[in-house]
């Protein structure tokens, strides 16, 4: 009876120990995939953001926060006033208007709260005042209420692929195009059908469906691929961006727990190992910008406090991965989504489908799509984009908006693609690699010879600062290029973007405003600092003084 009862319990336990191990396993590979920074860890993220205290420095500190001798600091408090009193007075009007709109606006609340590190935010907004609104565009330039020309580098978030005159024409005549029939919501305007026609042909794929931006068209894609693979998890890659919804934005900046999402290293083999062995992976969501500064986030001047920031493109082994990935998900029955909402149009008239030489099963294109006005796009293959069973007719995907396919979005739509086939857009598109490659040369060419610590890197028209001395001051930069006639969006030096009709001259012009935006700031004794100090010993002095915050609260 005994030897019975202790073969059953070691059979038991075999079988314990035979469920256990793949289960383990797995979800060590999972571990092991994912990006070993805080970014990659979305829990560990959250608990640690809910720690960090916020705090300000003063003045003395403000000016004087890298250990700079005192004449150092001295200069840079006189730069600091001259550059405010200069905002004052030339950007008098639009500093009006947005203090007076920012107690309504939420997004300028926040975009003016962190455009610089946190703890230099309170004494910078206090002092040097910044305009939020513009009152025309044309070519390459933007015109705010004070008459100050700009030369735009915030390409409108990505959607201003090919300037403001083109999408403000496109607007125009798809305005005209549906005007008789107005804003007919539910049915759809005749040149409808046109764009899904030549929407089918540009994404190589069967069926399209309308939403009202990017971050809705990519929920909607997700969705589906759930729907039709019976799967919950999707796979997005270590700092990619998806919109702002809770599953493709774990950890900072959303108030829920990570659910079904794994964030994963890209182009890593062990996240092809996680693919080739799990069972409930849905879908896996790419965003091609990644391949500019692969597992980091957008890299803006909010968190730029050293001199760490880096970015680099190489297409070859982008490529490469790209390919890895769709031949594990063709294997696995993973759904492969390109979210080519930023990108999308601005690689090749084909998008980054064409560009890379890969075919994904579902594409979502945002607002450059739309002429310009808010539209996002799913385009996937047949099976994937029906919304219900025949069989279980109760058994539906839902999806729906008031506004999808509005007439007049859907005309200047029509215009845009329509503006694709002909010569002079066919043109811009010959070349492009070449041409921003050259031009990024010459720009870190000129940053050199100028013997400035700053230097981009690009792919194609979309382009990262980066510095090259250690400094606790890179984010004033911004400041300096915006007194020198260049307009970047909220996040800074971080990201600036080029709409593909900059001349020669209009770019050898923002070449050289640039580099006299750095020299003037480097005058002003904002990158003097010891020579002992490095990357290193600036995080050591930013993590003491964070410890310090939360000892003095405890």
């Amino acid at each position: 009876m005994e030897q019975t009862s202790s073969f059953a319990l070691s059979a038991l336990a075999l079988a314990a120990l035979a469920w256990t191990l793949p289960r383990a396993k797995r979800r060590l590979e999972l571990s092991r995939a994912k990006h070993r920074s805080l970014a990659g860890h979305s829990r560990m993220a959250k608990r640690l953001a809910g720690w960090i205290p916020g705090y300000a420095y003063d003045e003395a500190r403000f000016f004087n926060s890298d250990g700079a001798l005192e004449q150092v600091a001295n200069r840079r408090r006189i730069g600091f006033k001259r550059l405010a009193e200069t905002f004052a007075q030339r950007y008098a009007k639009s500093i009006a208007m947005t203090a007076r709109a920012r107690e309504g606006i939420s997004d300028l609340q926040f975009t003016g709260s962190y455009r610089v590190p946190f703890q230099y935010s309170p004494y910078l907004r206090e002092h040097l005042k910044t305009g939020s609104f513009l009152q025309a565009s044309s070519g390459v330039e933007v015109v705010d209420l004070d008459g100050n020309r700009f030369y735009d580098l915030t390409g409108s978030y990505g959607v201003n692929v090919f300037g403001y005159d083109f999408y403000r024409d496109c607007v125009d005549e798809g305005i005209a195009l549906t005007h008789q029939l107005g804003p007919v919501l539910g049915a759809y305007h005749p040149c409808v059908a046109d764009n899904v026609d030549r929407l089918k042909s540009i994404s190589g794929l069967d069926e399209v469906s309308f939403h009202m931006s990017g971050t809705e068209a990519v929920m909607q894609a997700v969705r589906l691929a759930r729907y039709h693979t019976k799967r919950k998890h999707l796979v997005r890659f270590c700092g990619a961006y998806h919109g702002w919804w809770e599953d493709v934005q774990p950890g900072i900046g959303n108030p829920l727990p990570p659910r079904e999402t794994y964030t994963l290293q890209e182009m890593e083999e062990r996240s092809l190992q996680v693919l080739r062995t799990r069972k409930d992976v849905a879908c896996v969501l790419i965003n091609p910008l990644q391949a500019l500064h692969p597992n980091k986030g957008a890299p803006g001047d909010s968190q730029l406090l050293d001199s760490g920031r880096r970015a680099g493109y190489d297409r070859a082994a982008y490529t490469t991965w790209l390919k890895a990935l769709r031949e594990v998900c063709s294997e696995r029955g993973i759904v492969l989504i390109f979210d080519e909402v930023f990108l999308g149009f601005r690689l090749a008239p084909g998008g980054a489908q064409e560009y890379f030489g890969v075919r994904a099963d579902m594409v979502t294109y945002g607002k450059t799509l739309g002429g310009g006005l808010p539209v996002g796009v799913v385009c996937g293959k047949r099976a994937l984009m029906k919304r219900f069973r025949e069989e279980r007719p109760v058994d539906i995907c839902f999806a729906r908006g008031t506004f999808n396919a509005h007439p007049y979005v859907m005309g200047a739509m029509k215009v845009f693609l329509d503006r694709l086939d002909t010569p002079a857009i066919q043109a811009v598109y010959a070349g492009l690699d070449e041409r921003w490659h050259a031009r990024a040369e010459r720009f870190n060419a000129a940053l050199a010879s100028a013997g400035l610590p700053v230097r981009v890197a690009h792919m194609q028209s979309i382009w990262t600062v980066f510095y090259t001395e250690p400094s606790r001051y890179n984010w004033m930069l911004q400041f300096y290029l915006r007194e020198q006639g260049l307009a970047l969006s909220w996040v800074g030096t971080g990201r600036l973007i080029f709409s593909l009709n900059y001349s020669d001259a209009d770019f050898d012009e923002v070449t050289q405003r640039f580099v006299k935006a750095a020299q003037t700031m480097r005058a002003e004794g904002w990158w003097d600092a010891d020579a002992a100090l490095t990357n290193k010993v600036i995080k050591r002095g930013l993590l003491k003084e964070m410890l310090q915050q939360i000892w003095r609260r405890s």
